[in-house]
Formats: structure tokens, sequence, C-alpha cells
């Protein structure tokens, strides 16, 4: 089956209150609306994975929220129709009306709210819509999770008790009396009422929502950091809920050891701090990411901050207010004119602590292979989707280099780079440069 065929998915915004209202005794607004968000992240990554086997292409049918809200919290390479008002009879018929009008020839229509549902499955509804008129998956509660046809048939969303045990049955019956060829699906369970909440529970994809404390993976890139990742680790491990993952260059020093011996996971990654955040991020278990640079002491509470941050849809990213350890008037007014930066222009640097969900993190394809302005990049990347933010307790970094290379000159170069960045300089050359400057050794801050 060929990109002439849609999957529609059809999902509301997940705002406290009004989503999952079934669910809003057990959970609460919040808990409900969570709960909502994750099924409906889970569906829209099962599309996009057949969208990228260039089976279909995927349209988030919406509502409650606008498209901006949509495309920061579930990525811009989808497409993006809000719903019309109606129940969902008139929805779905408007929905596969104007995908045939658009040129499909076949189309898969599925629900948000359905934890069993797999990349699997949306295959075989598509490739069942060769040999038939229509694809059909029976939910357990007499509803149905997913509809197909090749062909608008209206009938079969008129005359139907939405919301009832009787949807499934009254639409198999219209597809018998019009004489269609059915290819039934696998029976599903989709999650409405309290009592479904059991089939989440025990599922590793949903049961940390109902616990409010999703794993956060600290990933760290190291090269000869044994002086200073010691009291980093220590911080660290003050949090729970939490795993950390040293991503090492190749230390010639007592890194790994050190790291290793806090009850980190240590990796050896060659290439450049790029490819040691993106192998860090592959391995991570956690659904949050937090980079973090081997000198920057996060905040006492780091974790609860991130996880906070991360609760609302449109955040993208975040990082921590800067800060260095240095006493000189001086360095204030760096920080100053840093924090001012990051907060109006939602460009903070690599060493505030960039966190972010490892579902955007893959979504947006990682760090770039660059040698230098990996940071900077994909934050160019994370701003077209959605909102960065600066939490305003502080990160505190370590002010070595500017120490060592004097606070103008650090200044300077880091403006250079940027400059030079957006001004489509080669990163190869920057990253000469930023070597030649003196800077070879310490990291692009």
């Amino acid at each position: 089956m060929s990109c002439d065929a849609h999957i529609l998915i059809f999902t509301r915004f997940p705002v406290p209150g009004k989503a999952k209202t079934r669910l809003i005794p057990t959970l609460g607004p919040e808990g409900a609306a969570r709960i909502h968000r994750r099924m409906t992240e889970h569906i829209v990554g099962l599309a996009r994975t057949v969208g990228t086997l260039g089976k279909a292409a995927v349209f988030v049918h919406f509502t409650l929220g606008r498209e901006r809200e949509f495309r920061a919290w579930l990525g811009c390479d989808l497409n993006y129709v809000a719903q019309p008002t109606g129940d969902l009879g008139v929805r779905l018929r408007w929905a596969f009306e104007r995908a045939f009008q658009d040129g499909a020839r076949a189309v898969v229509a599925v629900g948000s709210d359905v934890p069993g549902m797999t990349a699997e499955i949306l295959i075989q509804a598509l490739e069942e819509l060769r040999t038939h008129d229509i694809v059909l998956g029976p939910a357990a509660d007499g509803g149905y999770t997913i509809i197909g046809m090749r062909k608008f048939r209206p009938e079969l969303f008129a005359d139907v008790d939405w919301g009832t045990e009787r949807v499934f049955a009254q639409t198999s019956v219209a597809i018998r009396r019009l004489g269609l060829r059915l290819a039934e699906l696998p029976r599903l369970n989709d999650v409405d009422r309290p009592e479904d909440l059991s089939l989440l529970s025990h599922d590793p994809r949903f049961a940390d929502v109902l616990t409010g404390k999703p794993l956060l993976s600290v990933i760290i890139p190291t090269l000869d950091e044994a002086v200073t990742i010691g009291p980093i680790l220590a911080r660290l491990y003050h949090a729970d809920t939490i795993e950390v993952i040293v991503s090492d260059g190749g230390s010639r020093d007592d890194t790994r050891e050190i790291a290793d011996q806090s009850g980190a996971s240590v990796l050896r990654v060659p290439g450049g701090r790029a490819a040691q955040q993106n192998a860090g991020a592959a391995a991570a278990n956690g659904r949050l990411l937090l980079f973090l640079h081997a000198d920057t002491l996060p905040p006492d509470g780091y974790a609860d901050m991130i996880r906070q941050a991360l609760d609302s849809p449109t955040i993208v990213a975040g990082a921590f207010r800067f800060q260095t350890d240095a006493s000189q008037a001086v360095m204030r007014l760096v920080e100053r004119t840093t924090n001012f930066r990051a907060r109006v222009f939602q460009a903070p640097y690599g060493d505030q602590g960039l966190f972010m969900e490892k579902r955007v993190f893959d979504e947006e394809g990682g760090y770039a292979a660059l040698p230098i302005m990996e940071d900077f990049e994909l934050l160019w990347r994370l701003r077209r989707r959605g909102t960065i933010v600066t939490l305003p307790s502080p990160a505190v970094t370590s002010a070595r280099r500017w120490q060592q290379l004097g606070v103008f000159r650090t200044t300077l170069i880091n403006q250079i780079m940027i400059a030079g960045f957006l001004a489509g300089v080669p990163p190869q050359r920057l990253a000469r440069l930023y070597r030649n400057s003196g800077c070879c050794g310490h990291k692009w801050a």
C-alpha cells in the first residue's frame, strides 16, 4: 500500500478536566489528562512508524487545542485537521469524506485510547483493504477501536448509538446489509472507565503515569573529567527515579572508574560529544532525558523540576538558569546576559542542563553529527517546534574556561561561534577556529 493511504487519529488536547472525564473520579483531572496524553503519544508513534515505512500519510484530527499546540506536542511532521462539531458519527463521516476527496484510496481511522494497538495491526488494516471493502476492529466494550474502508461509505456512520455497547454490532449489520467484504481485526481493549486502568498498571509504557514519577535518564558526555565528575554524580543521586549514563569519549584519567563506582552506566563512545550524547540517549531507559556537562552542578530537586516542566505538552525542552562558580563581579554580567538570551530567545547554553522527553529527542533526530555547536543546532530545531523554558533555579557550571582564557576573550569566542553558525560557516571551519583560539581541551559553552 502506497502513501495514497491515510491513517486518521482522533484525539483532543490533554486539558485537565476535559480529557478522559470518566477517569477523573479515580485519577483526578490532571491524572486523567496525563493518561490521555500518553495513550495519544503511543498511537501517534505507531502511525508515524507506519508512515516512515511509506505505508500511509498520518492525519491528526484534533479538538480542544490549536494546531500550533499540537505541533509542539506531537511533532511538525504530521498533518493536522480540526474536527467539526457533532457526535462521533458526524466527525468520522466528515473525516473519511475529506480523505477520499483528497485522493486517498484507503483510509483507516483509529482512536487514541487503545494501548494494545500495534504498528503491525495498522499495517494489517491497510493490507486487508487490498482485498476487502471494510476493516473493523472490535473493542471489548462493544465499540470498535479501528475502522477502515477503500471507498467512502457514509451509511456506516448513520443510525449508530455512539458511546454504547451496540456500536460494533450495529456497524457490522450495516456492512452485511450493504454486501461489503469485511476483514475483522484483533479484538482490543480501550481505556474509558476506571476499571479499564488495570490494563495500564502493569504496562511499563504507561504505569509511571499512575505514579507521577517517570524515569529520568541523566546523560553526561565526558573526556578527562576525573577532577569534576565526582561531586556532580553525588548531587545527581540525591534524586529518586533516575538513572545516570556517562558517555565517555576516551578519557585517559580515572573518569570512567569514578563513574562506574558511583553506580552510573558507563559507555565508551568515540567521535565527539554529539556522538556521545546520541549514544547515551539510545541507551537510556528513561522517558525523560537530561543532558548535563561533567562540570555542571544541577540544583537540588532538579528531577522533580524537570518532570513538572515537561508536564505541559507544549514545552518541548528546557534548561536551568545559568550560573558559574566564579566570584568576580564581571561574571555576574556574563550570567545576566546569558540568562536574558536564554529566556527571551529560547536559546540556553548546553551547560545549563538541557532536558526534554526522549520521544521528542528521537522525533527530532537527536544531535546532528557536528564537531561543534551541536547543542545550538538542536535547540534551533526544537525552538521551531515549541517552547523552550529556562527554569529559575540555577545549574552552577565551572568558570574554569573564563578564568583560563579571560572573560572578554571567552565571550567574544562564543559570540563568533554563534554568528558564524547562523551565517552558514561550515562547522568544521568553526571547530578549527575554536581550537586555534586557545580553546582546545575546553568545551563549547
